[in-house]
């Protein structure tokens, strides 16, 4: 299938590691003009050398911190002064810390709405206006199966990323009309940096080792296996596409026939 995205400029944030990074390479290969940010320097240039040599591509990239408002619109006008507005924007960001309803702190709420939520929105906000004047944008939010299931022990992530998908979906009925997509999409158990983060605390609360924990998780899959970033990206790089464009206002799992509800 022809995605006829080439040259499409793709901004992808914290594209450093993980699934962000697998989204970003695979832009990157579909021939899109890449841009890429997270907050650690030497992690991004890694990232940005390890696209340019697989694909060839030239990468923009900028440190920063995709929570922080103020550094939107530099990034932005960066951007554009160097490829172009962008045409694909894929939010992505840290999520927050774990822990049941009852247990998190105002602190912590607070910065889960920072950098979770507002985030989201702001990035959205920034780029969809350009998008719809041109008549021409992908907008993607990778977020978490747990918008659809929530977690007991992710009571923060439930609650942010479910507001996500709440603006994502208003946003969509207004984007549309000027040939603007907007989706969610949401990763069940991909072997991440994040995921070995939780797992990690599971285990440790548990008593046991983390492969331990990696084993039970995996046996909660109807595929049998934990997935991988590539195989992430292979949706999240369709939804960028041309041929994606009846798809909007959805919220979609990738999570290997984990989640149990119909809709």
């Amino acid at each position: 299938m022809d995605f006829a995205i080439r040259d499409r400029v793709a901004v992808v944030l914290a594209a450093s590691k993980g699934m962000g990074f697998a989204v970003a390479s695979g832009l990157a290969r579909e021939g899109c003009r890449l841009a890429i940010c997270a907050r650690r320097k030497p992690d991004l240039e890694r990232a940005a050398k390890a696209i340019e040599k697989e694909t060839g591509r030239p990468v923009f990239r900028r440190p920063l911190d995709v929570g922080r408002r103020a550094a939107i619109r530099p990034f932005l006008a960066a951007l554009e002064r160097h490829a172009g507005p962008p045409d694909i924007l894929v939010v992505n960001g840290g999520g927050p810390p774990p822990g049941m309803a009852l247990e998190v702190s105002d602190r912590a709420i607070e910065e889960a709405s920072r950098s979770t939520l507002f985030s989201a929105i702001d990035w959205m906000r920034a780029v969809a206006p350009g998008m719809m004047k041109r008549g021409w944008g992908r907008i993607l939010a990778i977020e978490s199966v747990s918008i659809k299931s929530p977690i007991d022990t992710l009571a923060l992530s439930n609650t942010m990323r479910a507001g996500v998908a709440g603006f994502a979906k208003s946003l969509s009925r207004v984007s549309a009309p000027r040939g603007v997509t907007v989706n969610v999409l949401c990763p069940g158990m991909i072997r991440t940096d994040r995921l070995t983060s939780l797992a990690a605390d599971r285990a440790k609360k548990a008593g046991v080792k983390v492969e331990e924990i990696f084993r039970r998780m995996a046996a909660e899959i109807p595929a049998g296996r934990i997935g991988t970033p590539d195989e992430f990206a292979a949706a999240a790089v369709f939804l960028a596409s041309e041929p994606a464009r009846y798809i909007t206002g959805t919220v979609i799992q990738v999570d290997g026939g984990a989640y149990r509800g119909l809709l």
